[in-house]
């Protein structure tokens, strides 16, 4: 337990070696002394890329609650949170058993879940910086976060912010291919932006589907945005191989591994109740910068004859 997140790893020397800046990053300098950190730093450094990580987040997550965020921003901040909505409407009522929000990053939808949820709540992520960011909201009431202009340029944003269900939420370090859970834990699961992001993809559906109880749904979604540095090729599904049948598309195989008989691989106790569908999705970089996406979203179930 530090600064109040519980961190659950199989190997949690390799986990606090690999992450020993972020977990020794202190968020009460003044914001002109850490402007003066960053620059000594420099761009590259391991400062940058916190700072970078979490305005980019932190904005998407929470720029819709800052009272001087103009309304025009481009892109519109509370990407993530649409997102999340657009699923809840297709899953309906949502069960009395514990969620899991899988990557839940600095937290957004871990609290929307907790507003809308009767029972508990639980955030994991791999991330100790954007944890940290998600419990001091969680215990302090206020969202604190340096917001990229242009290069090593950042500006202090912090704004009070509470949401409803908060007693019943809480945010631990896990990995979302090795989870710490009882089969069958959970009454529904949510992976949202993080299947392209882990190093064994078809290990997390596993994981999904092995912490579902019959009936039991999850919300996917993923941009497909691989990258060899969180996963190795020969693990993405998709994106490669475009001499194969599907020519390298990642759609009908991450589908025809949710499909029943559907694939050699598929996975057994997952199936697909609606068709999927197309989100859209902003991330800001800086000022005069953004990535765009169409997430792929679909709605996983538990078989029940599984």
């Amino acid at each position: 337990m530090i600064d109040g997140i519980p961190i659950l790893v199989a190997e949690l020397r390799h986990y606090v070696a690999q992450n020993l800046a972020a977990i020794q990053a202190r968020d009460d300098l003044a914001a002109d002394l850490e402007s003066l950190i960053g620059d000594c730093c420099g761009p590259g450094s391991l400062f940058d890329a916190q700072r970078q990580h979490l305005s980019t987040y932190g904005f998407d997550h929470y720029g819709d609650h800052d009272p001087l965020e103009p309304p025009d921003a481009s892109p519109r901040p509370g990407a993530v949170a649409r997102l999340l909505h657009q699923g809840l409407e297709r899953m309906g009522p949502l069960p009395a058993a514990p969620l899991l929000d899988l990557g839940c990053s600095v937290g957004r939808t871990s609290f929307e879940l907790a507003a809308r949820a009767s029972g508990p709540v639980l955030g994991i992520d791999l991330n100790f910086g954007m944890l940290r960011l998600a419990r001091t909201i969680l215990e302090q009431g206020r969202c604190r976060y340096p917001k990229r202009r242009i290069g090593m340029v950042f500006e202090r944003r912090e704004f009070p912010l509470r949401f409803a269900g908060g007693e019943r939420l809480d945010f631990w370090v896990c990995d979302a291919t090795n989870l710490p859970f009882a089969d069958g834990l959970f009454g529904a699961l949510f992976s949202l932006n993080l299947l392209d992001c882990v190093p064994d993809p078809y290990r997390h559906l596993q994981e999904i589907a092995r912490l579902l109880p019959t009936g039991g749904q999850a919300l996917l979604a993923t941009p497909f945005d691989w990258s060899a540095a969180a996963t190795a090729p020969e693990a993405w599904i998709g994106g490669h191989s475009q001499r194969g049948e599907n020519r390298g598309a990642a759609e009908p195989l991450l589908r025809a591994l949710l499909t029943p008989g559907a694939h050699p691989h598929a996975l057994a106790g997952l199936e697909l109740p609606s068709p999927p569908w197309e989100t859209p999705w902003g991330l800001r970089l800086h000022d005069r910068s953004a990535m765009h996406y169409q997430v792929y979203t679909l709605l996983l179930r538990k078989d029940t004859g599984a």
